[in-house]
């Protein structure tokens, strides 16, 4: 029974294990010094020597015991541990494909809607990141009339497993920053365009910024979630804004940075509490409790885009989401250079100070060592500012025209 249990892909590891030359070295190398030699003619040579004897065979059996239970467990835990595959939009049993789909270089697709006016005679072309668990219906984007009183097209996406875009495996900040260019060149928006990117979707304009700084028009990080590993955060600091997650969110990023395998597994077991976004649980400021009561339509459709989100699987969009962004990343965004040394374009970055979801402290620093962003601290704004209507209206308008825009609330 035990046999035809076991996992074929753990036994294969044991098998490569065992093998090893250097193991079979090891384990003869121990037998020969421990094995009692014993000489009928002469008898034992020492009355221990029987102990030692009955000693070895207990020991013996004792560490086959342990080597059975211990694979045993780990037969029974590594299933638990891999996440299952995702049902891809379109294949034979997976879910169905309802929106206009790109196909890139190598054969992934990605999902888009696009918004305000026609890009033929739109002024500003702008490619739009969404956050966590968000989609391409990502209520952030501006309302209509507002893309229409800038001269503004907007096309958000679904990023990588989210939605209807296919799951990538291999998925980090350049493969994200890579999609959203080649997005834009298929889609026909030149060779220069804007870009932003709000909450978790901030890497993937980190990523612009790094990567692909020759295509902006202008970028935008609006409450950007930090990365408290980034090198070039004093460690005082990370560690007082990683400390004011609550404590679930804390393990939940170790979880991510140090041991992404474990990712799935420790967002899905019963045990202790996942993080605090998944369970649907999140820190929210008072001003953002404030919003989520307005939001009344918003919230209505709250189940349907919460459910196509994660179409495919919450592995490949929400649990690589966090791996990405909370991984080792290969540049450090506070050493990036200004793209725009002539000032043919600008970058921006708000925040509020009432956000408890990512600190406030961590963006002021981040604009101290970068002066070449046009930092907007917002008073008694928490981290759903793109939420607001009045908030999101100003944003919109002080991105694209540079002429910064009074916040008005009805």
């Amino acid at each position: 029974m035990f046999a035809t249990t076991f996992p074929t892909t753990f036994g294969c590891y044991v098998s490569q294990f065992i093998q090893n030359p250097t193991f079979l070295t090891s384990a003869k190398s121990l037998y020969s010094f421990n094995k009692f030699k014993f000489n009928p003619k002469k008898g034992l040579n020492h009355p221990q020597n029987s102990i030692f004897c009955h000693f070895n065979s207990s020991q013996g059996m004792l560490g086959k015991v342990l080597v059975v239970l211990l694979i045993a467990g780990l037969a029974w835990a590594f299933p638990a541990l891999l996440p299952p595959s995702p049902r891809i939009c379109g294949s034979p049993d997976g879910p169905t494909v309802t929106g206009p789909r790109i196909k890139l270089r190598d054969g992934r697709h990605l999902a888009y809607k696009e918004h305000g006016v026609p890009k033929e005679t739109a002024k500003y072309k702008v490619v739009y990141a969404h956050s966590f668990s968000a989609t391409k219906y990502d209520s952030a984007v501006a309302p209509l009339e507002t893309l229409e009183e800038l001269g503004a097209y907007v096309v958000s996406f679904d990023r990588p497993g989210y939605g209807e875009s296919d799951p990538h495996p291999k998925r980090t900040v350049q493969t994200q920053a890579l999609d959203m260019e080649e997005l834009a060149d298929q889609l026909g928006l030149g060779p220069k365009f804007y870009v932003m990117g709000y909450s978790m979707g901030g890497h993937s304009v980190w990523g612009c910024l790094k990567y692909i700084p020759n295509r902006l028009a202008g970028a935008a990080l609006v409450a950007p979630v930090v990365n408290y590993w980034w090198p070039s955060f004093p460690a005082n600091l990370s560690t007082e804004g990683y400390n004011l997650q609550l404590p679930q969110d804390q393990w939940a990023l170790r979880v991510a940075h140090y041991a992404p395998w474990l990712v799935y597994w420790w967002n899905s077991q019963k045990w202790f509490p996942c993080n605090s976004v998944i369970s649907g649980k999140p820190k929210m400021s008072p001003q953002d409790l404030e919003v989520v009561s307005k939001s009344v339509k918003h919230l209505s459709k709250r189940p349907k885009l919460k459910e196509y989100a994660v179409k495919q699987g919450v592995f490949e969009s929400l649990h690589r989401d966090m791996m990405v962004g909370f991984g080792k990343w290969d540049f450090d965004p506070m050493e990036l250079k200004n793209p725009f040394p002539n000032g043919e374009g600008s970058v921006h970055l708000w925040h509020g100070d009432e956000d408890w979801v990512v600190p406030v402290t961590l963006q002021r620093y981040v604009a101290e060592r970068l002066p070449w962003i046009q930092y907007h601290e917002m008073p008694n704004v928490g981290h759903l500012v793109m939420h607001d209507p009045a908030m999101n209206e100003a944003i919109w308008k002080t991105f694209l025209t540079g002429e910064e825009e009074q916040i008005v609330h009805s």
